[in-house]
Order: structure tokens, then C-alpha cells, then sequence
């Protein structure tokens, strides 16, 4: 791969992945009915309103789930993705048909690292400013909340030390090794793709 090559896929990967983890995060938000009055969901809305509110008016929503939000990400994801093969070959010849399959599973990948990622900013933020008030802090809580409080209810007390979060590490790489792995390889993508 030529060197400009390389930096277009930096460029591409780079910005495509801000666009769309914003995008997957204005869903979550939604579907774990997060304070929207906090700054960074008020720049997640101002950011996604333009491709949102009109996808909206032809997708409505269905019990409760943002469904043009889900649609909105699987189409930004549609297009990194074509955009980083497009990069990656120099060709226009993109396997467009075989490419469908790879956004949900992209997707998913995406979503699991959110949740790993924004587990581990909590638990290194719990040691260094425990009850921080920090906007990024309440919000990454507000939507890891519903994923570990089932855990939290069934682990016994260990006297203040809280074990929940070690169980959704565990949940998660388990659910990449067993689940996604296989899916990825099942719809044949590429592993570099995934972010």
C-alpha cells in the first residue's frame, strides 16, 4: 500500500469513526434514556439532528427504539466501510452486495468496545475522582448503568467492592471470541475492518 494510501485510510478510519461513534451514541443515549440536558448529548443532538429528523419522517420508531438512529448508523457505517476498501484496492469495483452484511457486524463490534472502553473510564475514574461530577463521567455511567446493574443484583456483597464491572469484561471478550469472530468470518469481512 502506497504511502498516500496509507494516509487516506488513517484519514478515512480517523474521521469515519468520530462521525459514527457519534451517530451509535445518539442511539444509545435514546435507549438508555440518558439526560439529555448534558452537555456532550447536547452536541451528540445538535450533530446528528441534520441526517436524523429527516430519516425520521420516513422511519418511525417502534416500541420505543430510535429505529432512523439504527438506520443512520448502519448507513455511515455502510459507507466507512466502503470507503475504507475503496482506499484500501485504488478500485471502484467494490463488493457493494457482500459489504451489506459487514455493517451490522462493524456495528456490533463498535457497540462492544463503547461498553469496554467506557467500563474501563469508569473504573480508572472511580479510583482517581471518585463522585466526579464530570459531564463525559455521567453520561459514560448513564449508559453502562442498565448493562451492569442485572449483574450488580445477582452478585453477592463483598463488603463495598464491587465485582459487576470484571463480569462485563469477561461478558464482553467472551461475546467477541464467541459471537462476533465467527459472524465476521461467517459473512466473510475482512478483519482489518473492524474498528
Amino acid at each position: 500500500m502506497s504511502t498516500l494510501s496509507q494516509v487516506g485510510m488513517l484519514l478515512a478510519n480517523t474521521i469515519g469513526s468520530m462521525v459514527l461513534l457519534i451517530v451509535v451514541l445518539r442511539f444509545l443515549l435514546q435507549l438508555v434514556r440518558a439526560d439529555f440536558y448534558n452537555p456532550l448529548s447536547q452536541f451528540i443532538v445538535r450533530f446528528t439532528n441534520p441526517a436524523l429528523i429527516p430519516l425520521r419522517k420516513v422511519i418511525p420508531g417502534f416500541g420505543g427504539l430510535d429505529v432512523a438512529s439504527i438506520v443512520l448508523a448502519l448507513i455511515t457505517q455502510y459507507l466507512l466501510l466502503a470507503i475504507l476498501v475503496f482506499i484500501a484496492t485504488g478500485s471502484i469495483n467494490l463488493p457493494w452486495l457482500a459489504m451489506i452484511p459487514w455493517a451490522p457486524v462493524a456495528l456490533f463490534s463498535l457497540i462492544l468496545k463503547i461498553y469496554f472502553w467506557g467500563l474501563l473510564i469508569t473504573v480508572i475514574a472511580s479510583w482517581i475522582a471518585p463522585n466526579s461530577y464530570n459531564p463525559a463521567l455521567i453520561l459514560i455511567n448513564q449508559i453502562l448503568e442498565p448493562a451492569i446493574r442485572p449483574i450488580r443484583k445477582i452478585l453477592p456483597d463483598m463488603g463495598g467492592l464491587d465485582l459487576s464491572p470484571i463480569v462485563v469484561f469477561l461478558s464482553i471478550q467472551v461475546i467477541e471470541i464467541a459471537v462476533l469472530g465467527p459472524l465476521a468470518q461467517a459473512v466473510g469481512m475482512p478483519a482489518g475492518l473492524m474498528l
